[in-house]
C-alpha cells in the first residue's frame, strides 16, 4: 500500500535526484578544473623554456671553422639541470674529448645553485655526453684527421626539456683568417652607419 512501510523505490529516487543534479555538475567542474591546470603548466613548462638564457661559445666561432654540427645529451645532477635552467654555464674555454669510447665535456664551468646548499656539485667536474656508439666512431674518424677538433658551441634545453649540448667537429682558423673576418665586420659595421644616415 502507498504510504506503507519503507519508502518504495520511486519515491527513493525522487529523494535522491536533487543531491545527484548538485553532485554531478561538481564533479565535472572539478574534472574540467583539473584538466584546465593541467594544460596551463604544459604552458608554463614551455614559456620557462623560452626564457631561459642563452648559454654560448660564441668564442669558438671566432677562432674556429665549422666543419659539422651535432647534438648530444648530457648526464648532469639536479642541482646542474637547475642552474642551466637559470643560463648558470660558461663555455669558454672548454671542449669535448672521446676517451675509452665515451665523450666528455671538459672545462664547462656550471655554477652552483644556491638552493642545493651541501649537495651542490662541483662547477668544473668532468661531464659525460650521451651519443650514439655510431655517432662516437664517426666523429673519432674526423678527429684522427690533422687540425680538427670537437668544439661546444651551445647548451640549450629540447622541447621535452632536457638539457642539450651541439658540438662541433671544427678546425682552427689561422691568424689572417681571424683578421680578414674582422676586417669584414668592421666594413659591415660602417655599412650599417651609412645607410642609417642616409634613411633620416
Amino acid at each position: 500500500m502507498p504510504g506503507v512501510g519503507p519508502l518504495g523505490t520511486a519515491a527513493k529516487r525522487i529523494l535522491l535526484f536533487p543531491y545527484f543534479f548538485f553532485y554531478f555538475p561538481h564533479q565535472l567542474e572539478k574534472r574540467g578544473n583539473s584538466d584546465y591546470h593541467t594544460t596551463m603548466s604544459k604552458n608554463e613548462k614551455k614559456g620557462a623554456a623560452a626564457h631561459i638564457p642563452k648559454m654560448e661559445n660564441k668564442r669558438a666561432f671566432f677562432d674556429f671553422e665549422i666543419i659539422e654540427k651535432t647534438e648530444a645529451g648530457m648526464s648532469l645532477f639536479g642541482s646542474e639541470v637547475k642552474s642551466l635552467r637559470g643560463g648558470g654555464a660558461d663555455l669558454s674555454g672548454s671542449y669535448a674529448r672521446i676517451d675509452d669510447d665515451e665523450c666528455w665535456l671538459v672545462g664547462c664551468n656550471i655554477a652552483p645553485y644556491k638552493q642545493a646548499g651541501i649537495r651542490n656539485h662541483e662547477p668544473l667536474r668532468k661531464r659525460k655526453l650521451l651519443l650514439h656508439k655510431r655517432q662516437i666512431k664517426k666523429i673519432q674518424g674526423k678527429l684522427q684527421l690533422k687540425g680538427f677538433t670537437l668544439v661546444p658551441l651551445r647548451i640549450y634545453f629540447s622541447d621535452k626539456g632536457l638539457a642539450k649540448i651541439e658540438l662541433a667537429i671544427a678546425r682552427g682558423k689561422r691568424q689572417y683568417d681571424k683578421r680578414d673576418k674582422i676586417t669584414k665586420r668592421q666594413q659591415k659595421s660602417d655599412i650599417d652607419k651609412s645607410m642609417r644616415k642616409y634613411r633620416k
